[in-house]
């Protein structure tokens, strides 16, 4: 049973996994170098357990209790008792190598380290250690309080123990947990890139602007948010980089080719709702454009979108990277998709998405439209991913 739960960084990420092994009755050491840091999380954190109380989902006790377990502190050191510590810092390799090389010298050879990282391979970060068996990656989504999905990877040199008590932890917590591969993206970042960048490419063509597409995959698919409101709401300085990221680690593959709109978009400093301006005006929103709602343009772009979706979504169970189970509920629990996407693949009908894909390949001769051969060989057998 691990008693004490360590967190390097303070920033929201790092503030939000303390918040959760607190309320699960751990005690929490959250490490952060500045002290400006720890004393804005500190704060931050008061806020939150406040308004947790004024919403009746804890009592005032229980707010005393949850932040007395939670040591905030500058010194490394105090991290020794922990049987976990989660690094939620800066998506810097050289850094959390550093980290990770300290972090190992304080606590115990049984102590499980893990990263938060959302692009970074899990093996790379374990390569700092002496006892790299233990490294794992645990993956929250922001904000982690809420968000009810964590992704969990093992490594090449993770040890069963390390994997399966990391898993039964973050079980215990409430979470939805998946174990994926130790791929470029793991799940949802993975599957998720169609969701963006074929809607900059329908862009890009010129087949609709921002709002109707938006429109299509919000009013007509289901989805919560449509691509261009989520990627301002995001930041496209920070979608723009995961994107290239992925699309590098991945060997530069078609199917991950950033978008020069977006990448204009960043460079420009329109990241969205945070600077004012993104794809939407924010600051005067009658410059925005009003959505074109033709039934039979939004279908199309919508059956374009949630194919390419599918696609990459087959092509998760193809290489390994995660059960079909799996790879639904980490679109469903982590970006809130409104269905699985291999249950809404059954449910079109797999001929009819091995149909519109091969229809787009051999119109646009591109290597992001290629069926995956899973598809192709349960189309040929008739086969579904649920019976």
């Amino acid at each position: 049973m691990i008693e004490t739960i360590g967190v390097v960084g303070s920033g929201t990420m790092g503030i939000g996994i303390a918040q959760i092994a607190a309320q699960n009755k751990h005690q929490v050491v959250l490490h952060d170098h500045s002290e400006k840091q720890l004393s804005k999380a500190k704060e931050g954190l008061d806020k939150i357990m406040k308004r947790l109380v004024e919403k009746g989902r804890i009592t005032e006790s229980e707010r005393k209790e949850i932040n007395n377990r939670i040591l905030f502190t500058s010194n490394m050191g105090d991290l020794w008792p922990c049987g976990l510590v989660i690094e939620a810092i800066v998506e810097n390799i050289t850094i959390k190598h550093e980290v990770f090389k300290k972090l190992e010298e304080i606590v115990s050879d049984h102590c499980i380290l893990a990263s938060n990282t959302s692009s970074l391979s899990i093996a790379s970060i374990g390569a700092a250690l002496n006892k790299s068996e233990r490294i794992i990656g645990i993956h929250f989504f922001n904000p982690a309080p809420l968000m009810p999905l964590v992704e969990i990877i093992p490594s090449i040199q993770s040890s069963k123990n390390t994997s399966d008590s990391a898993k039964e932890l973050i079980t215990s917590w409430g979470k939805t947990v998946v174990i994926c591969k130790d791929t470029p993206g793991f799940i949802v970042n993975r599957v998720a890139r169609p969701f963006y960048g074929e809607a900059l490419r329908i862009y890009e063509e010129g087949i609709a602007d921002f709002a109707t597409i938006d429109w299509a995959l919000k009013e007509l698919g289901g989805f919560r948010m449509g691509p261009f409101t989520l990627m301002d709401y995001i930041g496209n300085d920070v979608n723009f980089a995961v994107t290239e990221s992925v699309f590098k680690a991945f060997f530069y593959d078609p199917r991950f080719k950033p978008s020069f709109t977006q990448k204009r978009y960043s460079e420009a400093g329109f990241y969205g709702r945070k600077s004012g301006r993104g794809y939407y005006h924010y600051k005067n929103e009658e410059l925005n454009s009003k959505a074109n709602k033709n039934k039979v343009l939004g279908q199309s772009i919508l059956d374009r979108i949630v194919c390419l979706l599918i696609n990459e979504a087959i092509d998760a169970v193809f290489m390994g990277v995660a059960t079909t189970k799996d790879v639904d509920l980490a679109m469903t629990k982590g970006v809130n998709y409104p269905k699985g996407l291999l249950q809404w693949g059954d449910e079109i009908g797999l001929e009819v998405v091995l149909k519109r894909l091969q229809d787009l390949f051999d119109y646009y001769g591109d290597d992001r439209y290629r069926p995956n051969p899973l598809l192709r060989r349960m189309v040929a057998k008739k086969k579904k991913f649920y019976s």
